[in-house]
């Protein structure tokens, strides 16, 4: 797009004023369109879809159609609900941008089903690599709570047992197999390195990351698992990814192995899983994600004594929404300087 060209965005989620503007003012060549009134008020830290009791009278929702409707670029997919993408894509035929406000919302542009046509016209970006930090940090705890036996003391806390004392691993003798090396598989890769473990990392590019100390091509992934002390699973969900993880890979492991999962809970076999837990082989799982998310009441993860259950909270900071926002004015910069844009969406794999 030419330089002087105002690009203009429309708030397709709820953001707050203070975000809007902030966007202005790093991106002056952007200007924010939102009405607050036309979408959900959020309940917590971003809660992008908002409160699920909002609604909007037929003469407001017009509104926000035809606001969403004139727009070069979206923050948010509106109402964070594909159908609306489909329709708004359907009649805006000036809209060039959509950011995701998630991680991976590659899946969220799957389900909107468009064709090849729009998927050429429009960048769909992520944001990807804005939860890096926090995701890592609880893939190292899980790591180091299943290194240190959590739940042994925990239930010898419980039960006010003084056992004769025994032996917990140590990060700095471990080798960490991180799977998927993207934005949050290397953030994951520089605190493991920085705790001292030896890390290794899945790719397909080949293409070195900081503190990763060797690569492997991900059709080796059940040959290198035989040789880790822990797994983190950081990949998005995709039909490639899909149960990666699954009853080959978790048998060809070490016995003992840890396992954390940040990415999607679809790249896990449930029930491979389970039954790695139930012979050892998986000596503890710590999970933020799941294959059904809520996890069903009558899953066996529930109960299990040597898995963590994290209800997808471990990306949320309450500078989440800021994060985003001034992800958003980069890209912002970046399209309209003709430079590539961050964490665009593959509209094959949709990742």
């Amino acid at each position: 797009m030419p330089e002087d060209t105002t690009l203009r965005v429309v708030a397709a989620v709820p953001l707050r004023e203070d975000l809007c503007e902030l966007i202005e003012t790093l991106e002056p060549r952007v200007r924010v369109i939102r009405d607050h009134r036309l979408t959900a008020p959020m309940r917590g830290p971003a809660d992008w879809s908002g409160d699920p009791d909002f609604t909007r009278t037929p003469d407001e929702q017009r509104a926000f159609e035809e606001m969403v409707d004139s727009a070069d670029a979206l923050f948010g997919i509106p109402d964070v609900d594909p159908a609306a993408l489909a329709r708004t894509v359907q009649a805006n035929p000036r809209l060039r941008w959509v950011m995701t406000t998630a991680a991976g919302g590659g899946a969220q542009v799957r389900a909107a089903d468009l064709g090849r046509a729009d998927l050429d016209r429009i960048v769909f970006t992520t944001s990807a690599g804005v939860h890096g930090g926090p995701l890592a940090e609880f893939a190292v705890f899980g790591v180091l709570a299943g290194a240190k036996d959590l739940p042994r003391l925990v239930a010898d806390q419980r039960d006010r047992t003084w056992p004769d004392r025994w032996e917990m691993r140590q990060v700095d003798e471990m080798t960490v197999l991180v799977v998927g090396l993207g934005g949050i598989g290397a953030e994951c890769a520089r605190r493991f390195h920085a705790l001292g473990a030896r890390v290794w990392g899945t790719t397909r590019s080949g293409a070195p990351v900081d503190g990763v100390d060797r690569l492997v091509p991900l059709d080796e992934l059940a040959d290198a698992v035989a040789h880790v002390d822990a797994i983190v699973v950081t990949l998005p969900g995709t039909d490639q990814t899909h149960h990666l993880i699954d009853a080959d890979v978790l048998g060809a492991a070490r016995p003992g192995v840890i396992l954390a999962s940040v990415g999607r809970g679809t790249v896990i076999d449930e029930t491979a899983l389970l039954a790695a837990l139930d012979d050892g082989t998986v000596s503890f799982a710590a999970l933020d994600v799941f294959e059904v998310e809520p996890l069903p009441e009558d899953s066996p993860l529930w109960n299990h004594p040597r898995v963590l259950v994290s209800p997808h909270t471990a990306a949320l900071s309450s500078r989440e929404e800021e994060r985003i926002a001034r992800r958003f004015a980069e890209d912002a910069t970046r399209l309209l300087d003709g430079v590539p844009m961050r964490a665009v969406v593959d509209t094959v794999e949709f990742y």
